[in-house]
C-alpha cells in the first residue's frame, strides 16, 4: 500500500486529510459527517483525556454523567442558548420501528410510538445539567459544585472535516455552580489556564488566550475565554474555550440557594470544554510531508524498536537485547513497541513509524550489538545518531524530553513570524492573503464593523488577548476611534 500523502505546499487540505486517514487516526464512517476514530487516534485522544482528567482533579473537579437526551422544553429554557444551537439539532420524535406491510424486510417508524415530547440530541449539556442542578442545591453549603463529563455531543454539521468538525465528537465539559460572581469568574479563568497549560506544555502548541466577541462567544454565556492555535497554513485554530455564564442558566431553570443572611439568590455558573478536534490541531501544527510529527508526552508510541537481522540466529540475539531495552525503558514509565514481526521489512518499518509520527527510532542489528552501540533516529528532526547502549535508557529519557521543547520552540517561532501588526486596510487585505497568521489591528469595538471585516474578508477576531495593551488607534476598516488591537485571522 503506497503511504504517499499530498503535500501541504500542493494542497494543504487535502494534505491533512491524506495524512488522518494513512497514519491510521481516524476513518469515514457510513454516517455522513461522523468519523470512526481508529485504534492509534484513539490512543491519542486517551492519553490527552487522562493528562486533562487529572488536571481537573488536582483543581477539585469529580467526573459525573448525564443523559445525552434533553427533553426539549428544558433545551428551550434558556433563550439564547437554545438559539444558537438549533440549527445543528438532531430531534428523537419515536420511540420504536416495525416491519414495513408493504416491503418485506424493511423498517418503518411505528406511527403508535410517537414521543409525548421531542428530545434533543445533547449538542451541549447545560439546559439538562442546570435542571439536575435545581434539585442539587438549596443553601450555600450545597456550593460550589465542581462537576466534569467526559462524552459524545451532536452538532448536525453540514460541512465536515474529520476531527476538526463532524456532526458527533468526543469531549469533556465542566459545568460548576458558585456562590459568587467572583467565584464563577475565577473559575473560568483557572479551566482557561488550565486548557493553555496543556496546550503548551503536552500538545507542544503555543496558544493565545483571550476573550471572545460579543458576536463570537458562546450562546448564553455573559464572556467566552479562549485559546487560540496557529496551525501551518497561517489559520487558526479555536481550541479550547471557557465560558463565565452569569446567572443566565440559573434564572432559566429557577436555581437559587439561600446564603448565609438566609436570603435567597440565584447561583453563579461556568462552563468549559475541549474536543477531539485536539487531535486535529495537533496533526496541523506539527507533523510534515512524510507523516505525523507527535510531541513526546502525548504520542501513543513514544520509542519503537526495529531489529535488523539475517538469519534465526542473530534475531534471537537481537531479540533478548531488545527484549531487555524494554524492559528497563518501560520501568522509566516510557511507551516502547518492539516490533519484530517478520511480515515486513525495516524499511518498511521505518516508514510506518515516521508516518505514524513516532518520536525516537531504535534500529539494532547484531553488529550493533557486538559493538555495544544502536542508532536512534528522530521523527522531528531525522537525525540519526549511534548511540552506546551503556546508559541508553537514561539518554533516551533525555531525548524524549528535548523533543518536546524543540517541537514547541519550532511552532513558537513560527507563531512569533505570523503575528503582524497592521494599521491601514490595505496592509490588513494584503497581509491575510499573502502571509496569514494572527493580524493585530485596530477595531472600532462594533458587532457592524466586526461584521463588515468577516463579510470582506472571511477573517473573524479571534480574541481580545487577555491583559491587552490600551493604546489609542483607529479602526482599520471604519476609521472610527480605538482603544486597543485585537487579534484577527481566517479560522478553521
Amino acid at each position: 500500500m503506497s503511504k504517499e500523502i499530498t503535500s501541504r505546499a500542493v494542497d494543504y487540505s487535502q494534505w491533512y486529510n491524506d495524512l488522518v486517514l494513512k497514519a491510521g487516526l481516524a476513518d469515514y464512517s457510513a454516517v455522513r459527517g461522523c468519523m470512526v476514530i481508529k485504534p492509534y487516534g484513539y490512543a491519542l485522544w486517551e492519553n490527552m483525556r487522562d493528562v486533562l482528567d487529572k488536571m481537573f482533579k488536582d483543581t477539585g473537579h469529580v467526573n459525573a454523567y448525564f443523559p445525552i437526551f434533553i427533553p426539549k422544553s428544558l433545551f428551550e429554557a434558556e433563550e439564547k442558548n437554545a438559539e444558537g444551537f438549533a440549527k445543528e439539532c438532531a430531534v428523537v420524535t419515536h420511540y420504536r420501528l416495525k416491519a414495513d406491510p408493504n416491503n418485506k424486510g424493511k423498517l418503518i417508524v411505528d406511527p403508535e410510538a410517537k414521543l409525548e415530547e421531542e428530545l434533543v440530541v445533547r449538542p451541549t449539556s447545560e439546559a439538562i445539567i442546570w435542571n439536575t442542578y435545581k434539585t442539587w442545591i438549596q443553601s450555600y453549603r450545597d456550593l460550589p459544585i465542581l462537576v466534569n463529563q467526559w462524552a459524545n455531543v451532536v452538532r448536525w454539521e453540514m460541512r465536515t472535516r474529520l476531527f476538526l468538525r463532524t456532526a458527533e465528537f468526543l469531549w469533556q465539559e465542566g459545568h460548576t455552580a458558585h456562590a459568587t460572581k467572583e467565584e464563577a469568574v475565577e473559575e473560568t479563568t483557572r479551566m482557561l489556564d488550565i486548557y493553555a497549560e496543556f496546550a503548551e506544555n503536552y500538545m507542544a502548541m503555543p496558544v493565545m488566550k483571550g476573550v471572545k466577541t460579543a458576536n463570537e462567544r458562546f450562546a448564553g454565556a455573559e464572556d467566552t475565554y479562549c485559546i487560540e492555535a496557529l496551525m501551518q497554513d497561517g489559520k487558526a485554530l479555536q481550541a479550547g474555550t471557557s465560558h463565565f455564564l452569569g446567572q443566565n442558566f440559573a434564572k432559566a431553570f429557577d436555581v437559587t440557594y439561600v446564603n448565609k443572611e438566609n436570603k435567597p439568590e440565584y447561583v453563579w455558573a461556568t462552563s468549559w470544554g475541549v474536543s477531539t478536534r485536539l487531535i486535529g490541531a495537533l496533526v496541523m501544527a506539527h507533523s510534515d510531508d512524510d507523516g505525523l510529527v507527535l510531541p513526546p508526552k502525548l504520542a501513543p508510541i513514544q520509542v519503537v524498536i526495529v531489529p535488523i537481522y539475517k538469519g534465526e540466529e542473530s534475531k534471537t540475539l537481537i531479540d533478548d537485547k531488545a527484549t531487555t531495552i524494554v524492559t528497563n525503558l518501560k520501568q522509566k514509565g516510557i511507551r516502547v513497541k518492539y516490533d519484530n514481526a517478520d511480515n515486513a521489512r525495516p524499511g518498511w518499518k521505518f516508514a510506518e513509524y515516521e508516518m505514524k509520527g513516532v518520536p525516537l527510532r531504535i534500529a539494532i542489528g547484531a553488529r550493533d550489538i557486538e559493538n555495544n552501540v544502536v542508532e536512534l533516529a528522530r521523527r522531528d528532526t531525522k537525525e540519526k545518531t549511534t548511540v552506546s547502549l551503556d546508559g541508553l535508557e537514561e539518554g533516551i529519557q533525555q531525548l524524549l524530553e528535548e523533543i518536546q521543547l524543540a517541537i514547541f520552540n519550532k511552532a513558537n517561532q513560527y507563531r512569533a513570524e505570523h503575528i503582524t501588526e497592521v494599521n491601514s486596510w490595505d496592509e490588513f487585505t494584503k497581509t491575510l492573503d499573502e502571509k496569514g497568521g494572527f493580524v493585530s489591528a485596530h477595531w472600532d469595538g462594533t458587532s457592524e464593523t466586526e461584521e463588515q471585516i468577516k463579510t470582506q474578508t472571511k477573517a473573524t477576531i479571534r480574541c481580545i488577548p487577555l491583559h491587552n495593551k490600551q493604546e489609542a488607534g483607529v479602526c482599520v476598516m471604519s476609521g472610527n476611534p480605538s482603544k486597543e488591537r485585537v487579534l484577527f485571522a481566517r479560522a478553521y
